[in-house]
């Protein structure tokens, strides 16, 4: 039984005081790191679909009201506008395979990734915008953007569907944040700026192109964005009651527009395109790009997040599926694959540099961790991985009924394998140090933390100089380990955990920022207020009211 079944647990956020049980904590290891979550409670039909909570672990002991020597760990739901609609009329919300509608529109789960922008911090999600939170108090600010320029595929009454990325990124030296936005009928794309201030952000189409299924995520280079076709493909048979059997495409499109031409006053920009196989979901590229666009492409064949565990599937050896497992994702059914891609603006050609192909490593989901500095993005030296094993029990036939013909079940181990932590090199992916997990733990991202905690990682930047942050999930009890990134293969140099049976529902994405400070009260941002206009009558005059007690109260709250 390794995938813990308190992993879909319905316990409310809660402040804990975690402490060092094992090894000793180094005073160099500092800052915060932040966990998004999907609240189990709002009865997701897909675990990812959950209101989105934030937490907040304090790296140095008897800070943010822990007493001393313990480490303060603090979560909150994020009161977004949907989440605030839900609690006045949780009948009115539904929760579907793609997440939850109302009369409203779709809720803005805002549970997938934490980015911190300077001192301040973000929550993103695929089907949303990024959504602005204090990172002291972890309240909702404001949804970036006014709804009207990210050209929403389903324009509804207050809560628009806004396909966008769980994973924007900030320019380091343009001071801007860049996500995407795509049209979920058409596959059309655009580019999205966030310049930081105000209410609304710049779009650009790009011109002659599509990503046909997702764009989970969107990467850079000083000159270039790279957005690629990301494995998750909406099935409209099961929206509608029927059984998903639409598989991933096995391959997709790579964009690469540059920045330059991201400019006022153009709508649209050209794209140079390119095409590469196996599908991805998350991928990294190298800041500089003087000698082509080198990515590191974490690919997921045989991985489909959007097929979900039922009380009513038959795992891969027959047995039923537990019922507490209901709403987990389909775990991966082929050993992992990563590469070192190279693309050639000028050319168009595509060169693989390196590959990391174990039959041994199974699959991963994108739990890595880099140097997210602007020196480590310029030299990076490590990409830690995260693999988390063969589990059967989390695979079901219908998965395995939808890619006949591209699992080979001859390659299934004859056991449950455990989860392994491996730092690759970054340019030739050689495993350079591993660390096995226990079977019955389920690890979560890591978060690379820069020794000394400050903004900039000293004389050896790029992901070894520091530590790994890994919270662990595991049915005894969570817990948080410590690892040295430079050699992980020395095991955790310390632990920390909360009292024995005291357990944490599924954590996503995770990352680091050097200090919590609270979020500038006059800052200008879009209010709730903002999105409301005469397509509130679309609704029953009832839920009109309602909707403008919403936005008073988020006005009185905002700092």
């Amino acid at each position: 039984m390794p995938v813990p079944r308190s992993i879909l647990g319905k316990q409310d956020p809660a402040d804990l005081d975690l402490e060092v049980i094992a090894g000793a904590w180094p005073d160099d290891a500092r800052g915060h790191v932040l966990v998004s979550s999907s609240d189990q409670r709002s009865h997701p039909v897909h675990a990812f679909f959950g209101d989105g909570i934030m937490a907040r672990l304090a790296l140095t002991p008897g800070t943010d009201g822990a007493p001393a020597g313990r480490f303060a760990w603090r979560s909150r739901v994020l009161g977004t506008p949907s989440v605030l609609l839900r609690r006045r009329r949780p009948d009115l919300f539904t929760a579907g395979p793609v997440g939850t509608s109302s009369p409203w529109g779709f809720a803005n789960a805002a549970n997938t990734a934490p980015l911190p922008w300077g001192d301040r911090l973000f929550a993103t999600w695929d089907a949303g915008r990024p959504v602005e939170v204090d990172p002291v108090t972890l309240e909702f600010l404001a949804e970036v953007g006014h709804r009207d320029d990210w050209k929403p595929a389903l324009d509804q009454a207050v809560l628009p569907l806004v396909s966008s990325s769980a994973h924007p990124v900030v320019d380091p030296e343009r001071g801007c944040l860049w996500s995407v936005s795509r049209d979920v009928l058409t596959g059309t794309v655009s580019v999205i700026r966030y310049g930081g201030t105000g209410k609304h952000v710049d779009r650009w189409d790009v011109e002659d192109a599509t990503l046909p299924q997702a764009t989970h995520t969107i990467t850079q280079t000083r000159d270039w964005l790279v957005l690629a076709d990301t494995a998750y493909k909406v099935d409209a048979d099961e929206i509608f009651g029927g059984e998903r059997t639409v598989a991933n495409n096995p391959e997709g499109p790579v964009l690469l527009v540059r920045k330059d031409d991201l400019v006022a006053g153009r709508a649209t920009v050209p794209c140079k395109e390119f095409r590469i196989a196996p599908e991805v979901n998350h991928f990294y590229a190298r800041y500089d790009d003087g000698d082509g666009v080198r990515v590191v492409m974490e690919h997921t064949p045989g991985v489909d997040i959007g097929m979900y565990l039922r009380e009513d599937d038959l795992d891969v050896v027959g047995r039923p599926i537990d019922p507490a497992l209901r709403g987990m994702y389909c775990h991966g059914m082929t050993p992992a694959l990563t590469t070192v891609l190279r693309f050639d603006p000028e050319t168009g050609h595509v060169l693989e540099r390196a590959r990391a192909s174990d039959p041994a490593r199974w699959w991963q989901a994108g739990l890595s961790a880099i140097d997210w500095s602007l020196e480590g993005q310029r030299e990076p030296t490590r990409h830690h991985l995260i693999y988390l094993g063969f589990h059967p029990e989390a695979i079901n036939q219908r998965a395995l009924r939808n890619y006949v013909g591209r699992v080979d079940p001859s390659l299934f181990p004859d056991a449950e394998t455990p989860a392994v932590l491996v730092s690759h090199d970054r340019e030739d992916l050689k495993p350079l140090a591993e660390w096995t997990f226990a079977l019955d733990d389920y690890p979560t991202a890591p978060s690379f933390v820069p020794r000394g905690g400050t903004r900039y990682t000293g004389t050896n930047p790029g992901g070894h100089e520091g530590y790994l942050v890994v919270a662990v999930h595991n049915d005894d009890r969570f817990r948080v380990e410590l690892f040295d990134a430079a050699d992980v293969s020395r095991g955790p140099v310390a632990v920390l955990a909360p009292p024995p049976g005291t357990t944490l529902p599924f954590l996503i994405h995770s990352a680091w920022m050097p200090e919590a400070v609270p979020s500038a009260p006059d800052a200008d941002r879009l209010r709730f207020a903002d999105d409301l206009d005469a397509r509130l009558d679309q609704l029953d005059p009832e839920l009109v009211a309602l909707t403008w007690e919403v936005a008073a109260d988020l006005d009185r709250d905002r700092p």
